[in-house]
């Protein structure tokens, strides 16, 4: 995936956090890209509290494409994926994972939100112990300012 197709696509991951933020949802957005890095081919918000974004998309995606597709794909999401979600995207055999900003930026925002307790475990951690060579984008430096946007206010609101 090119840097002009992983800054356009991090940007519409960030649209779709909005979108979630305006249904009241924590602001989290995520991308399935085909393995031509072009093609959308799903695109989720959070949830809730266990629903996250990248977790709902990738459990979406492997019910609808095979493991095979699904390793040429890239799920793009505008924050480092958590334990969870990386576990997720591991075992729905997504080949890539693009994110804007990482866990350390987003618990420096929120601070131990009871909603948003983080995990300082960093998804290529989760995923160096696995068996599947998972390829791992981000941070993305000069994007994590639009990243953030979305959060500023909201976490204190709550």
């Amino acid at each position: 995936m090119h840097h002009n197709q992983i800054i356009r696509h991090l940007r519409r991951a960030n649209d779709v956090a909005r979108r979630a933020a305006s249904m009241g949802r924590h602001p989290f957005g995520a991308l399935l890209v085909a393995p031509d890095g072009e093609t959308v081919l799903a695109e989720q918000g959070n949830i809730d509290t266990v629903k996250h974004a990248e977790s709902t998309l990738a459990r979406t995606a492997a019910d609808n494409w095979p493991a095979e597709y699904l390793a040429r794909c890239t799920l793009v999401t505008t924050f480092e994926p958590c334990a969870m979600c990386t576990g997720t995207l591991y075992w729905a055999n997504i080949g890539r994972v693009v994110y804007g900003a990482s866990e350390e930026a987003l618990l420096a925002l929120t601070g131990n939100h009871e909603e948003n307790p983080t995990l300082s475990l960093p998804c290529r951690e989760v995923l160096a112990r696995g068996q599947k060579n998972i390829e791992v984008i981000g941070p993305v430096p000069e994007l994590e300012a639009e990243m953030l946007e979305p959060h500023q206010g909201f976490w204190a609101s709550r």
